[in-house]
């Protein structure tokens, strides 16, 4: 199987790449802008592989996208391509507005043009599979309530609204147009290879040094946490196996408030950094003022996923936050790289010599 990915240089994406090459056989053709948060370092493992190509291109550019997809004749496509931090949401919604909107209705369109020209056989196998998120369901009420795969949209932000407009075009096309879709909508997630704007690399890096570990309001806002790879393995069981037109929720059944994340990661960082003169690094927990429209729990029901395609994490949270701060603190010159900004060389070194 041939599959596409966007965004295979993020985060999640660049987990869904090594993935597929490290434990199928198929073939994956990596399609990335390589904004801020595309870092093909984390690539490296596999970028050598026969069976791994990489495009240069923003989903926005619908010629360039009907080139990628006609040239490559992938028979997936795997839609991880988005702008996915809420801060940088609230403060310049426009480029979230543009990727995840119009890039979205971009690739659907140029992913149908091609669907529609394939032989019977390959129409009938062809699948896109959009990844979403379990924002766009808002905030939960109670303290017992979880999102399904039923529960009303109410978008807080303008990133969670971009990707909940998204979601709506990926079942109209369906709707309208019959394209083969799959949508699953994921929780919060954690690992390598996360660039450090988010909470967990944020604090990592920050204990490390010595620098203040900034908390929203009083820390209590609750979210449900999944290891990169467990979701990773999931994503690709939903392409391969998922019923088409059905949306999965894809969850780590581990609910934690964000101090006690950050609580954790200290603890952690004071058994394997005896000698840090930081330590206990939980005195570098500093209170700052919660950012707008803040929403205070979300957690998923993952039980349809595991009782249809029978995925359940690998990883619960004390296993998965220790192999990610092992990995943090093995890996200085990843790290580096994306401090220092010279990661986004990464794309000329490799491929400045190599025919398009």
């Amino acid at each position: 199987m041939k599959v596409l990915v966007t965004g295979g240089a993020g985060f999640i994406g660049s987990a869904v790449v090594r993935h597929i090459i490290n434990n199928t056989g198929d073939e994956v053709v990596n399609v990335d802008k390589l904004t801020y948060a595309g870092n093909l370092e984390s690539l490296s493992s596999v970028s050598s592989s026969s069976r791994y190509r990489f495009e240069k291109v923003d989903i926005c550019d619908r010629e360039e996208v009907e080139r990628v997809i006609q040239s490559h004749q992938p028979d997936v496509i795997m839609h991880l391509a988005a702008e996915s931090h809420v801060d940088r949401s609230i403060s310049g919604p426009s480029e979230f507005i543009q990727t995840n909107i119009v890039g979205t209705y971009v690739l659907l369109e140029a992913a149908r043009q091609y669907w529609m020209s394939l032989d019977e056989a390959r129409k009938a196998a062809f699948r896109f599979h959009h990844i979403s998120t379990d924002e766009v369901y808002g905030d939960l009420e109670g303290p017992e309530d979880l999102f399904t795969e039923t529960t009303p949209y109410q978008p807080s932000s303008p990133y969670s609204a971009s990707k909940a407009s998204s979601d709506h075009l990926v079942r109209a096309w369906a709707r309208t147009y019959g394209l083969p879709v799959l949508v699953t909508n994921c929780s919060n997630n954690y690992g390598p290879y996360h660039f450090p704007e988010k909470l967990i690399p944020l604090m990592i890096l920050n204990a490390v040094e010595g620098k203040p570990l900034p908390v929203y309001g009083k820390g209590n806002q609750i979210r449900d946490w999944l290891y990169v790879e467990d979701h990773a393995r999931a994503l690709y069981k939903v392409v391969t196996e998922g019923v088409v037109g059905e949306t999965y929720n894809i969850g780590g059944h581990n609910e934690k408030q964000n101090i006690e994340v950050v609580n954790t990661l200290c603890s952690l960082l004071d058994e394997l950094l005896p000698d840090s003169p930081h330590r206990p690094h939980a005195q570098l927990i500093t209170y700052v003022q919660d950012r707008p429209g803040h929403d205070m729990r979300y957690a998923i029901d993952a039980s349809k996923i595991q009782r249809e395609l029978g995925w359940t994490p690998e990883e619960t949270f004390e296993t998965g936050i220790r192999k990610t701060v092992e990995w943090y603190l093995a890996n200085t010159e990843w790290v580096a790289h994306v401090k220092s900004g010279s990661y986004q060389n990464w794309f000329e070194q490799q491929y400045s010599q190599r025919e398009t």
